[in-house]
């Protein structure tokens, strides 16, 4: 049955009249990470949800992941596929066969020595006018200082560029089409075939932006007005790259063909069609199977008008109609709520729709009836708050991307961790695909069968990815052996096997591995698996305790995870390295060169990490009020990482010693400290929309425990809003009683009601302030959260009659 409320009605009926895209902004999270930027790593380009077409300029310099920066660099051109707000390779990923526009005069020649065309064929590059750059979902449009205007829409793998010149009677328009220049400046060798009536294919091998493999990747294009003449340019020779022979035709068919060398390829190449049009539109497909398959892409998405035109408008119209059923399953009313908070909302839910990206029909390994997704990048970063996100909002998309994970199982043995560009990436922790299908079982085990999803299929996953070792775990599983044979993860240890990885990152990764055998657990659990089975892996899932070192203290604080040898003794870790204030420089990434334990993280701050059983934590630290000391010491001395996930569950973790008034006042800390609507308003990259989902669940008011049903109850930053769930047909409506909009700050005044009071779901009190069922938040009807002012009360509260949330050592789950 659908519960609805009049409230619910009443916003359902405000978002018909409301364009809930005209909210977002692409453009938070796009200021150059240079120097110590902000740097989200955001991209503010076309794309439709979930899209593997994600088409937008790229700039000449870097850091630039996404292939933009919101600054003046010029632009090199604008290109099919992106990453979106990853870190790894600074030059970036994808911006494969770019199309460059300028106007000039080309000639046949033995090498560029027309002054004209020089800035077209060997600069590429332009600077753009100032204040020109427009996006909207589904939608980016920029100017250059020449006048000439770039706008782009798109499809899930194909769409339209649209370039618009200015008038001028003593020059040709020309369009360059980029064989070899992606961001990563990683050609390895293609072809391209260019007809004298402008249809271009193309097909190019290069290196993945996030592991260790070449990818190839195809594309087509079509022109819609006629040409002038059409041909290619490419380099003189090795030495001389940027010196360019040129080959022009109005009646020959012409190819270049470059074979694969195992090195990048310093060789530049490409098309040259000249236009006598003053706009110009450009139809594109991408493929990961063919040019031909590219080719059929365009013909299929790109939709026609009643006379075979390519119609940009429906285009544009389906694009935004998609990102409105995206974001209106969460519904609140814009003309009332705070409008930054608004801004930040559906900015946020936009991107976390982007990714991981959909390329089911474009799996160039196996043939499969399951749905094919990459940009899974990674898994480590989108587990704990994207995909708890999307089994909120987008069950039935979600359960496609599970799928995806399973399928990976089915044909390499392994849940794929990190797959960026159709390839295996780097692990950069714990196999953290497995938390993923965990929180799937437990949420959706009871309709799997009507999702699509195999449920034996994706218990054996997981028990396959906890029991067996690869032999490389440098890209897909776990270090098993180690894990089975110590119960934890031993430095220095080589493995007899001879299953080899990344031997680093040690306590990090135990934590890691000890949720994902919490997710076999979770699973067999409600699949009904042996018992045998689900205390094995319970047991399993406690061994983050055997990293604890309780002899080493910091800031007056004792126990924290260490690295250990095989011999069961200590290697000491200074708890703040890798923080923000470490007083030396230690490499803290992903590389044999981290010496701490700990990836991308502290032990200040990876000794909070054990969602399933934070109880162990707060009694490792010596109680509830140590537990309190040591969260407030971990922010005022500056440990706090905002910009990396190994921080995302500290600010609320207040709940777990019975102080949910303290997260609340922590989260409206962070909010407003550390996110914003500006250019800079991640505190770091994005990472497939890690930050973007964290930022969702903190203005809702709510924190997912990861693997679990069970959410953290938070203090929402809007009045009401509405949550909607296909799957399960509902509309729950949040209300916040005595919601007060001057807590809406970094630090709430006394007095202001930013502390939950009490929390009923459809009438009944459930009796705790700190934690939510997500039967009870995808369940429908109205749930209501109670708020007040007075903080001793809140303080003596705790978290109501209910108690504390979870934790596996005191019996929950």
């Amino acid at each position: 049955m659908v519960f609805v409320s009049l409230l619910s009605l009443s916003l359902i009926n405000l978002s018909n009249a409301t364009n809930l895209t005209s909210l977002v902004n692409l453009f938070i999270g796009t200021a150059s990470g240079a120097n110590g930027g902000s740097g989200g790593n955001v991209f503010p380009g076309a794309a439709v949800p979930h899209a593997m077409a994600k088409v937008g300029i790229d700039v000449s310099t870097t850091p630039r992941q996404a292939g933009y920066i919101h600054d003046n660099s010029s632009i090199t051109g604008i290109s099919l596929l992106h990453d979106e707000g990853t870190g790894g390779n600074t030059d970036g990923g994808y911006g494969v066969f770019p199309l460059f526009p300028f106007i000039g005069t080309c000639s046949n020649s033995s090498s560029v020595n027309r002054p004209e065309c020089e800035p077209g064929i060997a600069a590429r590059a332009a600077l753009r006018a100032a204040g020109t750059d427009v996006a909207s979902p589904g939608y980016f449009s920029t100017t250059f200082v020449s006048g000439i205007q770039i706008e782009t829409t798109s499809t899930r793998r194909a769409g339209l560029i649209r370039f618009t010149f200015p008038a001028s009677s003593n020059a040709t328009n020309y369009v360059v089409v980029d064989l070899t220049n992606d961001l990563g400046r990683s050609f390895s060798g293609g072809t391209m075939s260019i007809s004298s009536s402008g249809h271009v294919e193309l097909g190019g091998t290069f290196l993945q932006s996030y592991g260790p493999s070449n990818y190839s990747v195809f594309a087509c294009y079509d022109f819609d007005s006629p040409v002038l003449q059409a041909g290619t340019y490419q380099s003189a020779n090795s030495s001389s790259p940027t010196v360019f022979n040129i080959s022009l035709s109005s009646v020959n068919d012409m190819t270049l063909e470059f074979p694969f060398t195992s090195t990048v390829s310093p060789i530049q190449a490409g098309g040259l069609i000249a236009f006598n049009t003053s706009q110009l539109v450009a139809r594109f497909g991408v493929s990961m199977i063919s040019s031909s398959q590219a080719c059929s892409n365009a013909v299929e998405e790109v939709l026609t008008t009643s006379d075979g035109l390519w119609n940009w408008d429906a285009i544009m119209a389906a694009s935004n109609n998609e990102w409105e059923d995206v974001l209106s399953r969460v519904l609140i009313d814009v003309e009332k709520e705070n409008s930054t908070i608004v801004e930040l909302l559906y900015s946020s839910l936009y991107r976390a729709s982007l990714v991981p990206a959909n390329f089911t029909g474009e799996n160039p390994y196996w043939n499969s009836p399951f749905p094919f997704f990459d940009a899974m990048f990674c898994s480590w970063d989108v587990f704990r708050t994207v995909h708890p996100l999307l089994s909120l909002t987008s069950p039935q998309e979600w359960s496609q991307i599970v799928n995806a994970y399973i399928d990976g199982w089915r044909n390499t043995g392994y849940i794929p961790e990190c797959r960026a560009n159709t390839k295996a990436g780097y692990v950069q922790g714990g196999s953290d695909g497995m938390p993923i299908l965990g929180e799937f079982a437990v949420k959706y085990a009871a309709i799997a069968d009507g999702l699509g999803v195999a449920m034996d299929d994706l218990y054996q996953a997981l028990v396959d990815t906890a029991e067996n070792t690869p032999p490389n775990w440098l890209t897909v599983g776990r270090q098993n052996t180690a894990w089975r044979t110590f119960d934890y993860i031993p430095t220095d240890w080589v493995d007899p096997s001879g299953s080899v990885g990344l031997p680093t990152r040690e306590a990090s990764r135990a934590c890691e591995y000890a949720l994902g055998d919490f997710a076999v657990r979770q699973a067999g659990l409600v699949l009904n698996k042996s018992q045998v089975d689900i205390e094995k892996y319970a047991n399993r899932s406690m061994n983050f305790v055997n990293m604890w070192d309780p002899n080493v203290t910091s800031d007056g604080f004792s126990g924290f995870a260490q690295r250990r040898y095989q011999n069961g003794t200590f290697a000491f870790t200074d708890p703040v390295t890798c923080s923000p204030v470490d007083p030396i420089a230690h490499s803290c990434a992903r590389g044999d060169d981290n010496d701490s334990g700990f990836y991308e993280s502290s032990s200040w701050e990876m000794s909070f990490f054990a969602p399933h059983s934070v109880a162990t934590l707060v009694r490792l630290m010596g109680g509830n009020l140590t537990f309190v000391d040591r969260v407030n010491n971990y922010f005022s001395k500056g440990y706090f990482t905002a910009g990396n996930e190994p921080s995302f569950n500290v600010p609320s973790i207040y709940h777990y010693a019975g102080r949910p008034d303290l997260s609340a006042l922590r989260i409206r800390n962070v909010v407003f400290t550390d996110f914003g609507t500006q250019i800079g308003g991640i505190p770091g990259n994005d990472d497939s929309a890690a930050m973007a989902a964290l930022l969702t669940f903190h203005l809702l008011g709510l924190y997912p425990v990861q693997t679990s049903t069970q959410l953290l109850i938070g203090s929402p930053f809007v009045s009401s809003y509405t949550l909607t769930n296909a799957v399960f047909n509902t509309s729950t409506t949040f209300t916040v009683s005595g919601f007060d909009s001057t807590s809406l700050v970094a630090s709430p005044p006394s007095g202001s009601r930013v502390f939950v009071k009490s929390v009923t779901v459809n009438g009944v009190d459930t009796g705790s302030v700190c934690a939510l069922d997500f039967s009870d938040v995808v369940g429908g009807g109205e749930i209501v959260i109670e708020v007040d002012g007075d903080a001793i009360a809140a303080a003596s509260r705790g978290c109501g009659p209910a108690g504390l949330p979870y934790s596996l050592e005191t019996g929950g789950f």
